[in-house]
């Protein structure tokens, strides 16, 4: 059971699971956003321009508006999560809301058919004064990111407001918006290929990934709030509970040191055995530093500390037994404290220091010179 582990949020998963999300959703974006990209592709034919470029612009101006407003939700997610637990609370509600979406999206419960955020009224008004004002393909581009009333979009947002970092809200929505264009820019010919029936199937596929991604987030947001309920921590104390771990050593009363290195792709090792109340001194080799690796946090010793380059020390002691979980500040790499009862220290023998003639009393140097004399006899015998 030590090797099952969550799906975590890495760049080689989540950025192509959110390319996939985009792509299977632009059949939605279809709906809302093809007489757009008809309209300024009718009158660049007017006026003898050539197709590629008006549809280049669009992408482009899509793919930044996109890219910003994730990062402006990603920074207000950060700036929302004061604390470790204020921060995962804002990515349990973040998960939540993704499952909750993908399961709208997948049409299984008709009363979640009106779920979305509802934008106010004078945002809609804005946008299509500005959509009929403009016909720069750019600009159309641009103003596709304020289309908050798209409730794919909406859950994107939700989950980079969710991450807690700008850079990472807009890589999520960077790629997601990297996954709409395709279809988007040939939906005239893309769609031509496809049946009536298999759009809505594939719609139901981006919900079945959308909930994914809400587990997984939800799961992050519950392992940086140290509720002991996250998929790590609950595998580990299923292990604990099946075959638990004893201290196979005798214990030292002073302190006990573990060392971990922080490598790219995580901690290494992330999983450590401890004794009960006994100071512990964790020696921190950081090798390779990135934004997500860049600080831990153990919210049940109420610890936070960025990783620097090269050897550092942190020190603690735990006082109660059981598994407790820590992670990366963003929950996305967990690790593990196993903390048992140290066994009994085994105390050295105690060493007599031989007793000088002035401190004997008169009946041991009685005893003293009686056994010499004894031995004087048997010598001579």
């Amino acid at each position: 059971m030590d090797h099952v582990d969550m799906p975590q949020m890495r760049s080689d998963m989540n950025y192509g699971l959110l390319l996939l999300i985009g792509f299977l959703t632009s059949f939605h974006c279809v709906g809302m956003c093809g007489p757009l990209i008809l309209g300024y592709t009718a009158k660049a034919a007017a006026q003898g321009n050539k197709t590629h470029h008006p549809h280049l612009l669009y992408g482009i101006g899509k793919t930044l508006s996109y890219t910003s407003f994730g990062a402006l939700f990603g920074a207000l997610g950060s700036v929302v999560a004061f604390t470790p637990y204020s921060q995962g609370v804002v990515g349990v509600a973040a998960g939540v809301f993704l499952f909750i979406f993908g399961l709208h999206m997948l049409e299984i419960f008709p009363s979640l058919s009106h779920f979305q955020i509802k934008p106010p009224a004078f945002l809609i008004r804005f946008i299509g004064k500005e959509y009929r004002k403009h016909g720069n393909p750019f600009v159309i581009g641009l103003l596709n990111g304020l289309m908050i009333i798209c409730g794919p979009l909406q859950a994107m947002y939700v989950m980079a407001a969710g991450t807690g970092s700008w850079s990472e809200g807009a890589m999520v929505l960077f790629f997601f918006g990297l996954g709409t264009l395709p279809l988007l820019l040939g939906f005239g010919f893309l769609t031509s290929l496809l049946s009536k029936n298999l759009t809505p199937k594939l719609l139901k596929a981006s919900g079945v990934i959308v909930m994914a991604l809400g587990v997984i987030m939800l799961n992050r947001g519950l392992a940086v709030t140290g509720s002991g309920v996250d998929f790590n921590t609950l595998i580990a104390r299923t292990s604990q509970y099946f075959s638990p771990i004893a201290a196979e050593s005798p214990a030292c009363d002073t302190e006990q040191t573990i060392r971990m290195e922080v490598v790219k792709t995580g901690f290494v090792p992330n999983k450590f055995t401890l004794h009960k109340g006994i100071p512990v001194k964790w020696v921190i080799d950081g090798k390779e530093i990135n934004e997500c690796n860049k600080a831990i946090v153990v919210p049940q010793y109420n610890l936070k500390f960025d990783i620097k380059k090269g050897l550092q020390t942190i020190e603690f002691t735990p006082t109660e037994t059981g598994v407790i979980p820590w992670s990366c500040w963003m929950g996305m790499i967990p690790g593990t404290f196993i903390v048992v009862d140290a066994p009994p220290v085994i105390a050295k023998p105690a060493v007599t220091e031989p007793v000088t003639p002035e401190q004997e009393s008169e009946q041991q140097r009685w005893v003293r010179e009686f056994i010499a004399l004894w031995e004087r006899l048997l010598a001579s015998r």
